[in-house]
């Protein structure tokens, strides 16, 4: 078996960060425009998948 796998560079880290800012806007909107819709339900699902893909966002960014 291999060792630890090396850690990927700070610029693709920030990449990958920017690419999950991108997704949680648009989880975020989804959930914004279900609760202003009158769906509390989708509105939970669409700000918990936007709060999660912030999440694996910033551990990505942290352990590279």
């Amino acid at each position: 078996m291999s060792g630890p796998d090396p850690s990927r560079p700070l610029v693709e880290r920030i990449l990958l960060l920017l690419i999950a800012l991108v997704l949680a806007a648009g989880f975020g909107a989804m959930g914004a425009a279900a609760f202003v819709s009158g769906e509390p339900l989708l509105a939970v699902m669409g700000t918990v998948g936007a709060l999660m893909t912030l999440w694996v966002g910033l551990l990505s960014l942290r352990r590279g």
